[in-house]
């Protein structure tokens, strides 16, 4: 059996690992070495443990039941970052959105601006089809390498996925390890310039440095979901310590003391308001993940 290098955590609270700041203990976490050790740990995973990765935790809604399995944490470790020949770049999944986005331009290779203004990892963005500004991550993916339950990698291409809004649709049972993208040579320069417009934009327009997911909600077709919920004057409507953003409307920020119930709670009264008035029914971005009471 396969010694394992990386460092264990029992019941760890899961809302010092999100962006909401919310959620109950993980019964237990699990932060790889890198990527070698996390293959000999799946290989000696219970394969009917649950199992949960998370890497900046800035999409999740984590139960105040916590998580009753194994979280696998690859923010911090699973974050090898390089050049592969004169347009691509090799990235682990636990590598910033920022860091990737400001590597690229570093190195005169443009197109992923857009990714600096995104509050996670590639691994989120890979699973969610992570975009901003009209720039979508899967639009750059040439090559994905894949992690399953038996601890086997994959290498697959891009050809292989489905891209969606803020979805893709690939080989079930499979989590992604790292990716390949292919981007084109310009302005480095300028596409730093890029990025801090971007992040100016985003400072101007969202509740930087507040609790959040980000967005709460896709974008119904033909219409943004922020627009929606201003209008009919939902902004700064609370419940406990959870508060619709008076900055943007789409954001529900954590005022201090918020649970992932008073979060939940807002998000459907959110949903079921714009629902009786427009008759249009808001999907939640943020993903849920239950608890054992939940």
């Amino acid at each position: 059996m396969t010694t394992l290098r990386g460092r264990w955590q029992f019941d760890e609270p899961l809302s010092r690992h999100t962006s909401w700041r919310v959620g109950g203990p993980a019964r237990r976490l699990y932060q790889p070495a890198d990527a070698d050790d996390l293959v000999g740990f799946m290989r000696q995973l219970d394969p009917d443990e649950p199992l949960l990765w998370l890497g900046l935790g800035s999409n999740l809604l984590v139960d105040d039941a916590g998580f009753p399995g194994t979280v696998i944490l690859t923010q911090g470790t699973l974050d090898t970052l390089e050049l592969r020949g004169e347009r691509r770049l090799y990235a682990e999944v636990g590598v910033s959105s920022a860091k990737l986005a400001r590597f690229a331009a570093r190195h005169d290779l443009t197109g992923i601006e857009f990714l600096a203004g995104i509050p996670g990892t590639l691994g989120g963005a890979l699973a969610m089809n992570a975009g901003a500004w009209g720039g979508e991550t899967w639009s750059f993916v040439r090559r994905v390498w894949t992690l399953d339950r038996q601890g086997q990698i994959h290498e697959r291409e891009a050809s292989e996925y489905e891209p969606a809004y803020r979805e893709i649709r690939g080989p079930a049972g499979e989590w992604f390890l790292a990716a390949e993208l292919e981007l084109t040579p310009g302005d480095g320069a300028a596409s730093l310039a890029r990025i801090r417009e971007l992040l100016d934009q985003r400072a101007a327009t969202q509740p930087v440095g507040q609790p959040s997911c980000g967005s709460v909600f896709r974008n119904p077709p033909g219409d943004h979901a922020a627009r929606l919920i201003d209008s009919l004057g939902l902004k700064g409507t609370r419940i406990g310590g959870a508060e619709v953003s008076s900055i943007h409307a789409n954001f529900i920020i954590n005022r201090g003391g918020a649970t992932a119930t008073d979060i939940a709670r807002l998000i459907e009264q959110i949903q079921e308001t714009v629902e009786r008035h427009t008759g249009i029914r808001l999907m939640p971005e943020v993903r849920r993940i239950a608890g054992e009471q939940a």
